[in-house]
């Protein structure tokens, strides 16, 4: 059995972001944390390599230039998330910082113009993430489109008439807009967004075929996400897959004959693919989570993560199904408890999924996801299994806010979070007492980002269940963190919890800081000085706080890092600091 250290150190391929492919597909780069950080690095035939690159900070995010001569990435320098925009030229092997000594933030992704002079990046230079084209020369770049919404994906269609930006909408939903491009004969085009029955469509992830005739994208129209396909001539929008699930990241073949995506139901997801004129197929690794398809000429390489194996690039044949592992982030087999998705009633009834990992049945740890517009799934999460093999039972509520069970489930949280959210949390406690998973007073809670703000909330809004909790880079006051957040997160903030001041009473009430008086366990809190999403002084104002409430509270600050970890030393101190304030609360 390996240390929680050792599954630690375990690398994993980028699963948050995509890799890249060249056009002639004799190179694959991805962001690796192979060496202990997050370094660009390719397969070439078989082998296997990283990519010398003398710029410091966090790589993220490829993208090849149309002839495959250079890369663009994204840069991390400090963990801020304020990306920079850098660019590596195979043929000299120079790198440059294409915005060096800026103020702002980019977004990791961008596209290329088809005559690879220039990218298209999304900065917030002016306030708000818009539009903007970056000569690779690294002269100024001048705004092109904003949008007056946070924009977070583009994409350049391969005849340089169009791009297709991607940003945020109402609620949590994305829309899409398509802003012309370069010179063309005939009547002035404008810019245009898609729309369904009159209304903007909530859609996202968009791909162009390869003759720029059809945007593909996922869209949501009734309870699912669907693949939509826009014909840019007529504008009309079909339908390829209108089933049960949510199917996202949509992708084409070279020859633009195929198009495939990810198919999801709940925490079971696979590879689909249809065509022109023929049915639809479905393959898949395995049980776990399939991401970020892309075809080259003899299958589709995709990531693939399952709670024994970390994310690693893979390859499966389209006519046989037979999976082939690229890349291996693990050399053994290990033999994690499998989690397995179980339902459970909420304070109101409703039932709730979670995925379990069945322990011993004396202590158990409820972990909760952050997004919150994300979920639980057969992920490779080596703390959630490492726990499991202690002994501990582990549950992770995909609670009301979450992914993957449509979208009523997906907003069903809007305008409560810290409340609904909160007691579906709450109520996995009964569940696992009920069903000899633990024993009252044995469980604990924990969780990161949106889930530290919900341990912090059921730590606060429901103290008698809780042996202790351990919120890991939580927010605590809606108020104070949407003072100190980036445009594009109080854009979200006002989207989903209503403006600050008509709604000032129920962001004070579902804000645990101003209830920190009634926490009754010991209180753990992990934070990174950087972090521009869950500010660390909340968690340093918390924490002095309780300790003059005379609070058993402890704080963990981390100077060097942000919102997600970058450092592996710091990944593993925090990570067993966790388990260390877990072990003692629940008197392991």
């Amino acid at each position: 059995m390996l240390t929680l250290p050792e599954l630690l150190r375990l690398p994993n391929v980028d699963n948050g972001l995509p890799f890249a492919i060249s056009p002639d597909e004799k190179r694959i780069v991805f962001s690796w944390n192979k060496s202990g950080t997050w370094e660009l690095w390719e397969v070439r035939d078989t082998e296997i390599r990283k990519l010398e690159i003398s710029l410091p900070g966090a790589k993220f995010s490829p993208h090849f230039s149309p002839d495959g001569t250079k890369i663009a990435f994204a840069l991390d320098l400090d963990g801020s998330e304020s990306y920079h925009i850098a660019v590596h030229d195979f043929t000299t092997g120079t790198s440059t910082d294409l915005t060096p000594d800026i103020l702002y933030a980019h977004q990791p992704n961008m596209a290329w113009s088809p005559d690879g002079e220039t990218l298209a990046v999304l900065s917030e230079a002016k306030g708000s993430f818009a539009l903007y084209l970056q000569p690779v020369d690294g002269s100024p770049a001048p705004m092109i489109k904003n949008v007056f919404r946070p924009s977070w994906d583009v994409t350049w269609a391969p005849d340089g008439m169009w791009v297709a930006l991607e940003s945020e909408s109402t609620a949590s939903d994305r829309t899409l807009h398509l802003v012309p491009m370069g010179r063309r004969k005939g009547p002035r085009v404008s810019m245009f967004q898609l729309m369904w029955d009159g209304k903007p469509l909530n859609a996202q992830h968009p791909v162009w075929s390869p003759d720029s005739k059809f945007l593909a994208f996922s869209a949501e129209v009734d309870e699912w996400h669907d693949i939509g396909l826009l014909d840019l001539e007529t504008r009309e929008i079909t339908w390829v897959d209108k089933s049960a699930g949510d199917k996202t990241q949509p992708t084409w073949s070279r020859s633009g004959d195929v198009l495939g995506w990810v198919q999801a139901e709940g925490v079971k997801t696979s590879f689909k693919f249809k065509k022109r004129g023929a049915e639809l197929h479905q393959i898949k690794v395995g049980d776990g989570l399939h991401s970020f398809p892309q075809f080259v000429s003899d299958g589709v390489i995709l990531l693939y993560e399952d709670a024994n194996h970390p994310t690693d690039l893979w390859k499966i044949n389209l006519e046989s199904g037979k999976a082939t592992q690229l890349t291996r982030s693990l050399d053994e087999d290990l033999n994690f408890v499998e989690p397995e998705e179980v339902w459970y009633e909420s304070r109101d009834g409703v039932k709730v999924p979670a995925m379990l990992y069945r322990g011993n049945g004396k202590q158990a740890v409820i972990n909760i996801h952050g997004g919150p517009n994300w979920h639980f799934s057969n992920i490779w999460h080596p703390l959630m299994s490492y726990m499991a093999a202690q002994g501990w039972t582990v549950l992770g509520p995909n609670y009301r806010g979450s992914t993957g069970y449509g979208k009523k489930w997906q907003n069903a949280s809007r305008y409560d979070m810290g409340g609904i959210d909160t007691d579906d949390c709450a109520a996995g406690v009964k569940y696992l007492i009920e069903n000899g998973l633990a024993e009252k007073d044995k469980v604990a809670v924990t969780g990161r980002s949106h889930g530290g703000f919900l341990t912090m909330c059921c730590m606060t809004f429901h103290p008698h269940l809780f042996a202790g909790g351990s919120a890991v880079v939580p927010f605590l006051d809606w108020l104070k963190s949407h003072k100190n957040s980036r445009e594009d997160l109080q854009h979200w903030n006002v989207e989903n919890m209503g403006d600050p001041e008509d709604n000032r009473e129920i962001w004070i009430s579902h804000s645990p800081y101003f209830f920190l008086d009634r926490v009754n366990a010991p209180v753990q809190m992990i934070c990174g000085a950087n972090d521009p999403r869950c500010p660390a002084s909340e968690s340093v104002d918390a924490h002095e706080k309780l300790q003059k409430l005379g609070k058993q509270s402890e704080l963990l600050l981390y100077e060097d890092e942000g919102h997600v970890f970058l450092k592996i030393e710091n990944v593993i101190e925090a990570e067993m600091k966790r388990v260390e304030f877990l072990k003692r609360v629940l008197k392991d």
